[in-house]
């Protein structure tokens, strides 16, 4: 009898753990931009007798690569698909699904928002000019401070074959010169 009370305190408990959840989702993403104030329509002409450019999946890798413009620092994909209180993304979703079906190829519907919105709407900088420095830098970083290491590793072990050849250093000198040696360090000390 008690199991059943204490199944019901347990169901009525846990859809309010779920709108806790979903309200530390929407808060983590920042304030909401309204959709009039950031969001641009991108369209471009229909090619000729166009058709579909891309598949569903491939439309949705597509939408990874673009910045959705409500501040929520996620992808339009993503905001979509996790954030239901945006307007912005499912707006960018609607002009990316009528490029698409306008015929036009990812590449073109990428230009097309960068010409919207620049080049803050692509998830990752363009690589070329000054953003290469962005990609190449990280990879000049590790091989100077390996290269540096190296350098301090081979420093060390120089200098520890030198300590080694001083110590273990073979004297040329004849039984009488060892023995006049010995008794001058003791006459010295």
């Amino acid at each position: 009898m008690l199991a059943v009370p204490a199944l019901g305190l347990i169901a009525a408990a846990f859809p309010r753990r779920i709108l806790a959840a979903q309200a530390a989702v929407q808060t983590f993403n920042g304030p909401m931009a309204d959709a009039d104030a950031v969001y641009k329509p991108v369209t471009l002409a229909p090619q000729p007798n166009a058709k579909p450019s891309m598949t569903d999946a491939q439309r949705d890798d597509l939408e990874h690569q673009i910045h959705c413009q409500c501040g929520c620092n996620l992808d339009v994909y993503t905001c979509r698909t996790t954030d239901f209180a945006c307007s912005v993304s499912p707006a960018m979703h609607s002009d990316v699904m009528g490029l698409v079906d306008g015929g036009h190829g990812a590449q073109e519907i990428l230009a097309a928002f960068k010409a919207v919105y620049g080049e803050k709407v692509l998830m990752a900088p363009v690589r070329s000019g000054f953003n290469l420095v962005g990609y190449t830098m990280p990879f000049i970083a590790l091989g100077a401070g390996a290269i540096g290491i190296a350098a301090l590793l081979r420093r060390w072990k120089s200098r520890s074959r030198q300590e080694t050849l001083v110590a273990h250093s073979h004297v040329d000198a004849t039984e009488g010169e060892l023995a006049a040696l010995d008794a001058a360090v003791r006459k010295d000390g």
